[in-house]
């Protein structure tokens, strides 16, 4: 195996551990509300999007349509997020908050963004910006 290779596995290694570690340490940061990082993560953008479409709204989280759809089910039960005729397609639905998921959504960015800010403590301001560039470089590769 040559050096390039070898470097390019190892970053992968690294990249897993640190992904799964950011995710366990946000789920016990944010835990205590009592709702999933990606239905508050959708919540919340449904919040900043609205009115928006649910293959919208997936496309900005980065999960599937049938994740989101069954994520959005449980908002609409929970009476945060409200789904209305779109007036521009009969077939298509779009989705905004109520008042409570707005104060939710407003809540959890505040909490997710606390959690952040915490969880990265140990990088200078521009090794969060050159982790932001390649993280996205990254992203939009393989996208």
């Amino acid at each position: 195996m040559d050096d390039e290779k070898r470097a390019a596995a190892e970053a992968i290694d690294a990249f897993g551990r640190a992904a799964k570690s950011v995710v366990r340490a946000f789920d016990e940061r944010l835990g205590d509300r009592g709702v999933s990082t990606p239905r508050s993560k959708l919540l919340a953008e449904i919040e900043r999007l609205q009115p928006v479409r649910s293959a919208e709204v997936a496309r900005a989280v980065g999960i599937t349509q049938a994740t989101a759809s069954t994520l959005v089910d449980a908002l609409v039960r929970d009476g945060l997020v409200i789904r209305s005729p779109d007036e521009n397609d009969r077939r298509a639905v779009r989705l905004t908050t109520t008042e409570e998921g707005r104060r939710q959504a407003r809540d959890w960015r505040s909490d997710y963004t606390a959690a952040a800010h915490e969880l990265l403590s140990c990088l200078s301001r521009e090794e969060k910006e050159q982790l932001t560039a390649l993280l996205t470089k990254l992203g939009d590769h393989l996208a």
